[in-house]
């Protein structure tokens, strides 16, 4: 059925994020040029209100509050309630009608936008200057929707414009390396055009040059992974903020962070996250339920593995004395939430893994009171600077080896203020192999629960390896079910157009 796109109204409902089909199909991933009303982009407010359109698209999906969720897609925790389905991928039951469609869906969706602005924004009355500088913010947000579909399923379906038809977007997909290939091409455009500022919710620079290194990172091009990781350390206009690692992820201290590269903005009452967002979900429900895999991997606070001579660990008193970002990320069995009544504020139901996530759950809200609607409004974190500093740290390990300059990355993260852990030992960690196992383990720790450990495996071929030794809380053996490391494409995708073609395996 197609979708009529004929009123100014429904370009208004867009600069809110909003854009419509009558069934959620392809139509809705690739609107028709129909959108571009004849009175819309004639003045600078336009321009506002579209461009605005395409950073309420980051609030969906994976890029919204769900991106937490991939970490139960990983060694990390676990899907309780299977939001995602989850609980099956990670049994290695992955197939073309089981995987969900916010992998596919969300980020074409995002595309869609990006490209009615790319393709309407040289209608607007304002300087070619003005135009290229939001041209850049677009090409960045359309870079980062490549690249999650790249990392998720290879090779995809590259739309530079949008469609005139549905036909004419009924096309083949392009490779892999064709799609990174563009996202290099919109991230140069971005880093050449956007301002070399600090972020405070528009993509900077330093924006656009973080996830170039990243992409480099996912190719193992190693060389240029650390170059532009570097340019970000060296460009002075991010640190690691010193104001406490829990503080990172809470609304009252993520604006104008230094910390923080780019991430998802929120704002209540107006914009809060939709649903019942991350402090019902996470904290009353205990929706992600954190492996003891991942609580053991946590150091003592002297720097030592906590089955590493000498490291003092007591299994009688588990959670003492542990390297603090354990208790900054995880709600570990002695741990209470206390209301302001004094009272204890449970979980609903029992937690089978005996965690829940705490990063991101603001205790200042307490108690959290599901009859209401929850304002929650914390971004969602894509890129911060310690993420940064473990990416030069991984990539010029491959380069060098060990090397001064990769401590030196290492004792930032390890040293804030509020994590104090010691610097890391060169002698322990003198070979390359050795300093590899700690910088994965190092960047699995500061980046728990925040979403990145699914691709961080896939790119390293890992899952298979880090699933093998667990159990899901129903004593069932984890597995990696991803066939030549991609998903399948979903079976309505494949029936819609029949010019895409499934990925090998899945056949």
């Amino acid at each position: 059925m197609k979708t009529k796109y004929n009123s100014i109204a429904l370009i208004m409902l867009m600069g809110v994020g909003i854009l419509t089909s009558c069934k959620k199909d392809f139509l809705d991933k690739e609107p028709t040029s129909k959108i571009a009303n004849e009175t819309f982009w004639k003045t600078s407010s336009d321009v506002q209100l579209a461009l605005a359109g395409v950073y309420r698209r980051l609030q969906e999906g994976f890029f919204g509050h769900s991106k937490l969720w991939l970490d139960t897609y990983s060694d990390n925790a676990w899907d309780r309630y299977s939001y995602q389905g989850f609980d099956a991928l990670t049994q290695g039951i992955v197939n073309s009608t089981n995987v969900t469609s916010t992998f596919y869906d969300t980020p074409y969706q995002g595309i869609a936008g990006c490209n009615f602005f790319l393709d309407n924004i040289d209608r607007a009355p304002i300087s070619d200057a003005e135009k290229n500088g939001y041209k850049a913010e677009v090409k960045f947000i359309r870079a980062m929707f490549y690249f999650d579909l790249v990392q998720a399923f290879g090779g995809v379906i590259i739309y530079k414009t949008a469609p005139k038809t549905v036909d004419e977007g009924k096309i083949a997909k392009s490779t892999k390396e064709q799609v990174l290939s563009f996202i290099h091409e919109d991230l140069d455009f971005a880093i050449a055009t956007l301002p070399d500022v600090a972020y405070s919710g528009h993509a900077v620079k330093g924006s656009a040059q973080a996830l170039k290194a990243k992409v480099f990172l996912s190719q193992q091009d190693w060389p240029n992974a650390a170059k532009w990781a570097n340019t970000v350390i060296t460009g002075g206009k991010f640190q690691i903020y010193q104001g406490g690692y829990p503080n990172l992820f809470l609304t009252a201290t993520q604006q104008n962070n230094p910390e923080i590269i780019f991430s998802t903005k929120f704002l209540s009452p107006n914009n809060p996250q939709g649903g019942e967002g991350v402090l019902v979900e996470l904290a009353w429900y205990g929706a992600i339920g954190p492996y003891q895999n991942l609580v053991d991997d946590y150091e003592m606070d002297n720097g030592k593995a906590i089955n590493e001579a000498g490291s003092g660990y007591n299994p009688a008193n588990p959670y003492e004395n542990r390297d603090p970002r354990l208790k900054f990320t995880i709600k570990v069995p002695t741990d209470k939430y206390i209301n302001p009544d004094g009272t204890i504020f449970g979980e609903t139901d029992l937690q089978p893994t005996n965690y829940t996530q705490k990063k991101y759950i603001d205790l200042t809200k307490l108690p959290f009171d599901r009859s209401k609607t929850p304002l929650t409004d914390q971004n969602i974190i894509h890129m911060r600077y310690a993420d940064v500093l473990l990416m030069y740290a991984e990539a010029q390990n491959e380069v060098s080896g060990p090397d001064a300059s990769i401590s030196a990355a290492l004792n930032q993260i390890r040293m804030r203020k509020s994590v104090d852990l010691p610097e890391v030992d060169q002698v322990k960690y003198n070979t390359k192999d050795k300093l590899r196992e700690f910088i994965l383990h190092e960047r699995r720790i500061e980046l728990a629960l925040e979403g990145q450990r699914y691709f961080d495996l896939k790119r390293r071929n890992l899952m298979a390896s880090k699933l093998a030794p667990l159990k899901d809380p129903g004593d069932t053996p984890l597995k990696f079910g991803e066939q030549n490391n991609v998903l399948p494409f979903s079976q309505s995708e494949l029936d819609k157009n029949k010019q895409l073609k499934q990925n090998p395996g899945y056949n």
